[in-house]
């Protein structure tokens, strides 16, 4: 479990963040070339822009199938969640959507809503409200969830989705309350969250000693977790 979850010093969560495009393009070595760059830039930059451009939020179906192969992608590929996602009708995924969305901040409904779909779970969900909502939800990443304590054993259910969630809001108003600048979001953290833990993970050097790097660091988040040293292999769905 990393010890950035429990880092209440904003400039050593802003000094990982400041590095997720490396992590992510150190990654895409192991992954199909360009693939999960492309995915990823389309998720975090294209994805949110369409969503809130639009007089009621909601995704349609050709991107809630993108966006499963982003998370395909990123994660374990299971290409059966892939079939079932693209067999929702395009009308069902709109008003399914558009009905999530203006359930916020309910976000457990809008979770609920969402996960009428086909293929669509408790993750999946989190993906589209993070997307269109990212100061509300956060994407339910193992890597994530891995670095939150309280939360094993993992499971990929709405419930253990709430008992995340409300622990990543929770940091992200402890870290606006001491942060001048007041931005993070519990999407901004699961960013953090993903990018030390693959590095951890792909024994990257991009954020070796990034607690020393930070000013006024506590002692718990300099212990050797965050020296990116080699952990175990994370577990994928």
């Amino acid at each position: 479990m990393s010890t950035l979850f429990s880092c209440e010093n904003p400039a050593t969560w802003r000094s990982v963040y400041g590095k997720y495009w490396d992590v992510v393009e150190a990654k895409v070595k192991s992954k199909k070339p360009g693939k999960l760059l492309n995915l990823e830039k389309w998720y975090q930059e294209e994805l949110p822009t369409l969503i809130s451009s639009r007089p009621e939020k909601h995704v349609t179906k050709s991107e809630l199938v993108k966006l499963m192969e982003w998370k395909l992608t990123r994660g374990k590929f299971r290409p059966r969640l892939q079939q079932l996602v693209a067999s929702n009708s395009e009308d069902t995924v709109e008003k399914c959507s558009r009905k999530a969305f203006s359930l916020l901040p309910d976000v457990q409904a809008a979770i609920a809503e969402l996960s009428s779909l086909k293929g669509v779970g408790p993750a999946t969900a989190s993906a589209v409200l993070a997307a269109g909502a990212p100061e509300q939800a956060a994407f339910m990443s193992d890597e994530a969830m891995e670095s939150v304590p309280g939360l094993k054993p993992i499971q990929y259910t709405a419930k253990h989705y709430a008992l995340y969630l409300g622990k990543m809001v929770e940091r992200t108003e402890k870290l606006n309350k001491v942060d001048p600048e007041q931005d993070w979001t519990p999407h901004k953290l699961e960013l953090c969250l993903w990018a030390l833990t693959t590095a951890k993970q792909q024994q990257l050097p991009l954020l070796k000693d990034v607690d020393e790097k930070a000013s006024g660091v506590a002692e718990k988040c300099s212990d050797a977790d965050t020296h990116l040293r080699p952990t175990k292999k994370l577990r994928t769905r």
